[in-house]
This record gives C-alpha cells, structure tokens and sequence, in this order.
C-alpha cells in the first residue's frame, strides 16, 4: 500500500494511546503535531472515545498542550449522536455522565426503544446490563459506539466496552450495530472528500486503527504506543504499512514522504 511522495493529502490520527495517555502526552507528540501542520496535508484526528463529550474532549487536549480546533475531531460519539437522531430513537444510554452532553435532544420521553453502548465503567453493573437486556428482548436496536476490547490506563491495559456488548449480543441473540471504528462507514466519512489512497492512518490499536483503516484503502501506521502488545502487527493482514515507536516517528517517515 506504499504511496508515492506527492500523493498523501491527509493524515487520520488515533487520539487516546497515540498523542496521549489519560493526560499524558507521548513522547514529542506536540512537537510532531506542529511540523506535520507546516506542510500541506490536512490533519483529521477520529477517535472512538466515549468516555466524556466532544467539548469535555477538546478543551482537555488544549490543556494538555495540543493546537486542535473542535471541528478537526470526527468521534465516534458524535457518529452515534446522529444514529440516534436521524432515527428518532429514544436510546437507554449506556455512557459515561460526561459524554451525556453529546446526546442533548435525544427523545426521552415512553420506554427505552434502543440501546446505545459506549465506555461506562460505572454503568457496566448487573442492574444497567440487566436493564439494558430487557430492552433488547423487545427487539430494539444494540447500536455500539465501538466495540474495543481494551484501552491503555496510567495504571495498566483495561477492559473497554467491547466484551459489555458481546455479553448482551450473546444474552439476546442481537447483533450490534457498529458505528465507529474499525467501521468502514466510519473511515469514510472521516477522509471528507479525500480519497483513500491519498489518506494515511496512525494509531494504536492495530485492529480498530489499522485494520479498520486499510480494509478500505487508507495506509495504516501502527504505533508501540497505548495499547499496543508485543507482535500485534502480525495480527493482521495486510500487515501495518510501517510500524513505529511511536507518533513522533510516524511524523518523521511522513515528513520524509513529503520533501
């Protein structure tokens, strides 16, 4: 999937595991950041993230250091905001109370007639799950944010929302709807024009990032940053375009591309 020099015109970049970690930042994240905006491409960062609300999102990356207008963030929240109200769904929300903002609007009133999954720590109990279990026996849609088996902490790799949906799709015999990545759906609205041979994605999560990002044409770079594990890049195939050590490395080879 190699790209001749001129052709790269965007960059999709992983947001938790690649330019940080909770809230501290990879090693020279902000400085590649800064050299990759000199040049011409254009930089998008798409993120499954669901653990606080687009705003919550931005304004923590800004304090952190990082130079990103709100409109350069494609979440998965928001993917599953518009789910939600294209359809005229009055969702059991399944989220974390600081993403909640991202769904203001969404019908509320009469019983729950779907169920939208995102991480929750604190709503992956036995009452939530139960609750959410009894509105998919009626049939209702299982729309999952996205379906991440883990994540990387300060503290170690913990578990993501991922096996939470699978319980309930093995508990009700459903199958979830996935809207964020490895989604192509959701690779392709993030290029926004772009096409996918002109696109080049890096991240953390060689299946979500990489294999999610390749399987429609982008190029995926997989960093040893986050949750990556010793030998995942053999996990997938095609195999990552380049691997790493981490998002300041992958700026370099990109740089390099593009003299």
């Amino acid at each position: 999937m190699a790209l001749c020099k001129t052709s790269l015109k965007t960059v999709l970049i992983d947001l938790s595991g690649t330019l940080h970690i909770e809230n501290t930042i990879t090693a020279g994240a902000i400085e590649a950041l800064n050299k990759l905006r000199d040049t011409n491409v254009r930089v998008k960062f798409v993120t499954n993230t669901t653990k606080e609300s687009r705003r919550c999102l931005h304004e923590r990356l800004t304090d952190l250091g990082f130079a990103i207008r709100p409109d350069e963030i494609w979440s998965s929240l928001w993917v599953a905001r518009d789910v939600v109200a294209s359809r005229g769904l009055r969702p059991l929300l399944l989220v974390d109370d600081a993403a909640v903002e991202d769904f203001a609007g969404a019908r509320s009133e009469g019983e729950h007639d779907s169920v939208v999954v995102g991480l929750a720590p604190d709503k992956f109990n036995y009452a939530q799950l139960n609750k959410a279990f009894r509105v998919l026996l009626s049939g209702a849609p299982l729309i999952a944010i996205h379906e991440g088996r883990y994540y990387k902490r300060l503290d170690g790799l913990a578990l993501g929302p991922g096996p939470f949906v699978r319980a309930l799709e093995y508990a009700t015999g459903c199958k979830a709807e996935v809207v964020g990545k490895p989604s192509a759906a959701f690779f392709e609205s993030a290029l926004g024009g772009f096409r996918p041979e002109e696109a080049v994605m890096i991240g953390d999560d060689v299946k979500d990032d990489v294999d999610g990002a390749q399987r429609v044409g982008i190029r995926g770079i997989l960093v040893k940053t986050g949750k990556y594990r010793e030998g995942d890049e053999a996990k997938i195939s095609p195999a990552p375009s380049q691997v790493c050590a981490d998002f300041a490395q992958a700026v370099a080879v990109l740089l390099e591309e593009l003299q």
